[in-house]
């Protein structure tokens, strides 16, 4: 097997177990009473399938990176894990288009905190704590008052 099969054949292991976390998600619908525990839940299932194993998440990272295949992370993965954190910043007062903002903001910031779990490209705590002060950012008030 080639080099460059086995990168794909990465990407599709990874992209295939994300995509039957959002399938379970969606078929039970059950999250934590508080929106800062409800949109952490949803990033519950992929911080720690990361860790379970960092070098071979790193590879998975890095493959990304260099764009030689295409993952769905950026495509359907993305729209539906945004989709998921936008509902819970709505449920918790935002108006739509802030809640569409706020979610994109999150997810990027997930996705960067977790390319760079590991490489000490970050500094300020832990991936968990990197990902709460986000949360927490997303969920502060605007200057309208809007929570």
């Amino acid at each position: 097997m080639a080099v460059g099969d086995k990168d794909a054949l990465l990407v599709a292991v990874f992209d295939d177990w994300i995509a039957a976390v959002h399938r379970t998600r969606g078929e039970r619908g059950d999250l934590p009473e508080t929106p800062r525990k409800a949109i952490m839940a949803l990033f519950e299932p992929f911080i720690g399938y990361f860790a379970q194993d960092p070098a071979l998440s790193r590879e998975y990272s890095s493959i990304i990176v260099r764009g030689t295949h295409e993952s769905a992370i950026f495509a359907d993965l993305a729209l539906a894990l945004v989709s998921e954190i936008e509902n819970v910043l709505s449920a918790a007062g935002l108006n739509n288009a802030e809640a569409a903002r706020r979610a994109r903001v999150v997810y990027f910031a997930y996705l960067g905190i977790v390319m760079t779990t590991g490489n000490q490209a970050a500094s300020g705590g832990s991936p968990l704590e990197q990902l709460y002060e986000v949360i927490d950012f997303a969920l502060q008030e605007t200057s309208e008052g809007q929570r």
